[in-house]
C-alpha cells in the first residue's frame, strides 16, 4: 500500500480552522494515484485508487453523469457489470441504470448522501431500461420511478417479479454486506418467497426514502486493512432469521403515526458530526494522503 501516514504537526491543526471535508474531497475531479483502497467506514472515510464506472456498456448506463458519482473500488464496478448482465435476462429490462457510487476519491459528498465515502456503496434505479443509447442532457432530465404507495405502505403497480427477481440475484452475490429498499418492497417480498428460499431476505434491509432505488452495500475486500467492517452484521439485526418480522412492520406503522411519547424530554447536547460538517480532522489519517495524491 502506498498510503501514507500523516504528520503529526499536520493533525495538530484546530479543527475550527479546517473547512469541510466534502468541500475538499467535492472539488476533485479524478482519482488518486494510489492503489485502491477502501478507508475507513461507508459513512466515515474516503476512498484511494478509485475506477471509474464507464458511463456507458452493453447492459448499462450511469446516470447523472454531472454529478461526477461513478467512480468505485474495482469489486464494486465489476458486481455492477455483472448484476447488469443478469438484469438484461429479465423481460422488459434492457439492463441497469446506475446511479451514485462515490466521488473520484470518496469522502463526503457536497450533497445527498451521508455514506457513499469508500467506494463500496451504490444506488441502482428501479427504472427498468426501455434502452441504452440516451445522451448525457438525456441523463440529466429522465427520472427513476417509485415502487411504493404514497402513504409507504405498499408496493404501487411499478413493482414487478423483476425487481423481486433482481433484487434476490444482487442480495444472494457473496460480495454484498446488505441492501436498503424502501420497506414496502421488503414486505411484498417476505409475503411472495417460498420458506425454503429465504435465506437471501436478511440482506434486504428495509429504510426510508429508498423507493425510486435500491442501495447495494458491499462488504470490505479482503485484505482491506483501513476499510471498518459495518456492525451490528445483518444475521444480528435479523437475530438469525430473514427480517420478516415486527422490525419490519414497524416501518409501516409506529415509523409512519409514532405513539406519543410520555417520557420527559431528553437534555440537548452538542451536535453530533455528520457527513456534512466532517472536516479533515474528524476522517480516517490515511485521507489526507488521499486527498493531496496527484
Amino acid at each position: 500500500m502506498i498510503i501514507a501516514a500523516v504528520s503529526l504537526c499536520t493533525s495538530l491543526a484546530p479543527a475550527a480552522s479546517e473547512p469541510l471535508a466534502r468541500q475538499l474531497f467535492g472539488s476533485k475531479s479524478a482519482p488518486s494515484n494510489q492503489a485502491p483502497a477502501a478507508i475507513g467506514f461507508y459513512s466515515r472515510g474516503c476512498a484511494a485508487g478509485l475506477q471509474a464506472m464507464p458511463q456507458s456498456g452493453p447492459t448499462w448506463q450511469a446516470m447523472r453523469l454531472s454529478r461526477n458519482r461513478n467512480w468505485g473500488q474495482p469489486e464494486m464496478i465489476a458486481y455492477l457489470q455483472d448484476l447488469s448482465r443478469y438484469a438484461a435476462s429479465l423481460s422488459g429490462w434492457q439492463g441497469l441504470y446506475i446511479g451514485d457510487i462515490s466521488q473520484p476519491r470518496g469522502g463526503p459528498m457536497t450533497g445527498g448522501h451521508a455514506s457513499h465515502q469508500i467506494g463500496l456503496d451504490a444506488d441502482v434505479w428501479m427504472l427498468p431500461p426501455r434502452r441504452l443509447d440516451l445522451s448525457r442532457a438525456q441523463r440529466e432530465k429522465i427520472s427513476s420511478i417509485s415502487v411504493r404507495t404514497a402513504d409507504q405502505r405498499r408496493t404501487n403497480g411499478n413493482w414487478t417479479p423483476q425487481h423481486m427477481a433482481l433484487l434476490r440475484h444482487a442480495a444472494s452475490d457473496p460480495r454484498v454486506d446488505r441492501i436498503f429498499v424502501t420497506a414496502a418492497a421488503k414486505i411484498a417480498m417476505c409475503n411472495s418467497t417460498p420458506r425454503n428460499d429465504r435465506a437471501w431476505l436478511q440482506k434486504i434491509r428495509p429504510i426510508y426514502g429508498h423507493n425510486t432505488h435500491f442501495h447495494v452495500r458491499l462488504k470490505c475486500p479482503p485484505g482491506a486493512r483501513y476499510c471498518e467492517v459495518q456492525k451490528p452484521t445483518v444475521a444480528q439485526l435479523s437475530k438469525g432469521g430473514d427480517g420478516c418480522d415486527e422490525t419490519l412492520n414497524w416501518w409501516v406503522t409506529d415509523y409512519l403515526n409514532p405513539p406519543k411519547n410520555t417520557a420527559p424530554p431528553k437534555k440537548k447536547g452538542p451536535r453530533k458530526k455528520n457527513a456534512k460538517t466532517y472536516v479533515m480532522s474528524d476522517l480516517p489519517n490515511q485521507c489526507r494522503a488521499v486527498l493531496s495524491s496527484r
